[in-house]
């Protein structure tokens, strides 16, 4: 039986196949804590266009935004979709954030307190924490999502049925625990499972192919 392509091994082909992503799209990193509330099962043309007119209602700072009347706003996140869910979320987020003393509190939390500590949060799960740990806060978290799923499984790294927190550990306990691989990977991935590995994959076109058992039978 063939040995499994290495997660190192993928990393080192989807990189080859599309270049330094250098994501999160963000200009600070309470702007990338938004963001991932925001981008909650939306695409992030939505959260853009979202960030764009909660930035004409308000100050963009968590204060202001946690003291903003509810219905106003759910009216300028509109765009990112269940605008008022997320305006709850968003609202409990601000406010727990301050109640922390702001970023520059999270500071000096350990990784693993201060990702439960973000969990405790109204509409943060795991997606959400990591995503704020590691791109706004540098943390070596690796993120998970419906693309890592779909890539590995059908690489034959992943049977389906793991958790987040186990398919989580699968990626930091392989690879080097560094905030700056983990953003590129986590990004790569996305790329790919966008334009590539998709639900109907398009095989002919996929740098792992070679490796893919899914690739094969196709």
């Amino acid at each position: 039986m063939k040995t499994p392509l290495s997660l190192a091994a993928a990393f080192d082909r989807l990189l080859a196949a599309y270049g330094t992503q250098s994501w999160w799209p963000a200009d600070s990193a309470f702007e990338v804590m938004v963001g991932a509330i925001l981008t909650q099962n939306t695409a992030w043309v939505n959260v853009e266009k979202a960030l764009v007119r909660l930035r004409e209602a308000v100050a963009f700072e968590a204060h202001a935004i946690a003291a903003l009347a509810p219905d106003v706003l759910a009216a300028a996140i509109r765009p990112a979709g269940y605008f008022n869910v997320k305006a709850r979320r968003l609202q409990a987020f601000c406010a727990w954030l301050q109640a922390q003393g702001g970023i520059e509190g999270l500071a000096e939390r350990p990784t693993a307190q201060l990702r439960a500590d973000m969990l405790a949060v109204h509409g943060v799960g795991p997606e959400t924490a990591d995503d704020m740990l590691l791109y706004a806060l540098e943390r070596p978290v690796f993120v998970v999502d419906a693309y890592t799923r779909r890539i590995f499984a059908r690489l034959g790294l992943l049977s389906g049925e793991e958790s987040y927190e186990e398919i989580r550990a699968l990626f930091e306990g392989d690879l080097p625990a560094r905030a700056d691989l983990f953003k590129e990977y986590h990004a790569l991935i996305v790329t790919h499972g966008k334009g590539v590995c998709r639900p109907r994959p398009r095989c002919e076109a996929c740098c792992l192919q070679s490796d893919c058992a899914h690739g094969v039978r196709g």
